[in-house]
């Protein structure tokens, strides 16, 4: 019989990896929480005239990356609905903002996500067909200042602080702007015609996108390509005056509260609601496919999609990506348990079983031997998932003291049953 197995594309989360993504989904709630962002969950899946519209029908996401499947109707009142996995939680949360009616609060909104996004893509390393995001979004009505450009520098300096948090440490912030959406439909007729010329030198995907798409062009990362891209206008040139200072505004806000930056004028994301501020945060760590994180502002996406006008900006993080940084930097790998109880027969279970839960209450991290092992077997178990071991026998239940090894510096000591909590939680020895 064929065995089973997850789904090309998808994998399982096993510990101790799955420490590390608990422990970065706490640091950027409590990172939220002092920014005042409070959590919206919105459905796995949405009519696929969401992302048709807001994400745009001619992106690599909407036109190639989609699950999307026909909802076929139980009853004669009901009709037939195209459903999609979502691909993005940006157009989820506008849609659940528009219909909400939460700009009728006249509050600005302030909210994150963390879930499972879906997009069939080919998998590599960092890069999967269902994939977990950490994302935020800054939206509301022209009155609650939803449009100003302290929003967009408030956001990336929340993303510095909580990249520093988490350790990553060697992160760039790269930013542009790329205007209204009247500029950046300038811009795409602009680039669209100096592109005809050079298209055909570039690759595959290239010459589609430069026809359909062509601030995708600019996303390239086939070398041969480079040096076209480089010779290619600029969008900074087919902004208007309003944008240019919008910019300028993010710019004087980051250079104050002392948040580092790289003006990169081919960062234009790929995502048709994009206007104004956009931004990826990069670590070399991560090779090629470098971004941690990216995002940006959509002024236009909720009148895009039937709502009123809400200005906003957001960003998504790939936990992946973060996961891959830390483990390769070695900032986070997940601390040893502090001991593992070994008791010497197995009249002793109980009186084993009674020492972890003290020990655990006291706030350690146990683990729980059988006394049905032999002792070989349980130091050789304990020395894999633990710092030290305590051996719990007769002697050591009757007088209170106990026996602890340290397996970095194999010292074995009595240690009286007052005292294991404060020598369990002290620093192994050097």
């Amino acid at each position: 019989m064929t065995t089973v197995k997850a789904v090309r594309g998808t994998r399982d989360l096993l510990p101790p990896e799955t420490a590390l993504w608990n422990r970065i989904e706490a640091t950027a709630r409590a990172v939220f929480a002092r920014y005042n962002f409070g959590e919206i969950r919105t459905p796995v899946f949405e009519d696929t005239a969401l992302f048709a519209r807001g994400v745009g029908e001619e992106t690599d996401i909407v036109s190639k990356e989609m699950y999307t499947w026909e909802d076929r109707a139980r009853a004669q009142s009901e009709k037939t609905q195209s459903l999609t996995l979502r691909p993005e939680n940006t157009a989820g949360v506008v849609r659940a903002y528009i219909e909400h009616k939460l700009g009728e609060t006249g509050q600005l909104q302030k909210l994150f996500y963390i879930g499972p996004q879906f997009r069939r893509e080919r998998p590599q390393k960092g890069r999967y067909r269902q994939f977990s995001q950490i994302g935020a979004e800054v939206i509301g009505p022209t009155s609650s200042g939803s449009e100003s450009p302290l929003r967009d520098a408030e956001v990336l300096e929340m993303l510095a602080t909580l990249l520093d948090e988490l350790g990553i440490t060697g992160w760039t912030l790269h930013i542009n702007s790329v205007g209204s959406a009247a500029d950046r439909a300038r811009y795409n007729e602009v680039l669209r015609e100096a592109l005809v010329p050079v298209a055909p030198r570039m690759c595959v995907d290239c010459q589609r996108r430069a026809v359909t798409n062509p601030l995708r062009v600019l996303d390239c990362k086939v070398p041969e390509d480079q040096p076209i891209i480089e010779a290619l206008p600029k969008i900074a040139d087919s902004l208007d005056e309003d944008s240019k200072q919008h910019f300028a505004g993010v710019i004087a806000a980051l250079d104050a509260a002392g948040v580092p930056y790289t003006r990169n004028h081919r960062l234009v994301r790929g995502l048709d609601y994009y206007t104004r501020t956009t931004f990826e945060f990069t670590h070399g760590g991560l090779g090629a496919q470098n971004a941690l994180l990216g995002g940006g502002r959509y002024d236009g996406l909720s009148e895009a999609i039937g709502g009123p006008k809400a200005p906003g900006i957001g960003f998504a993080m790939g936990e992946d990506r973060l996961v891959l940084t830390l483990q390769a930097q070695e900032a986070a790998r997940p601390e040893p348990r502090h001991a593992y109880i070994a008791p010497l027969g197995e009249a002793l279970n109980p009186a084993a079983l009674a020492l972890a839960r003290e020990l655990r209450r006291g706030g350690l991290t146990v683990e729980l031997g059988d006394g049905n092992f032999r002792l070989k077997k349980s130091f050789e178990a304990a020395e894999k998932t633990a710092r030290r071991i305590v051996i719990l026998g007769e002697d050591e239940l009757a007088s209170g003291i106990l026996t602890v090894k340290e397996f970095a510096t194999g010292i074995q000591t009595k240690v009286p049953r007052s005292d294991l909590p404060a020598v369990l939680a002290a620093p192994v020895s050097a």
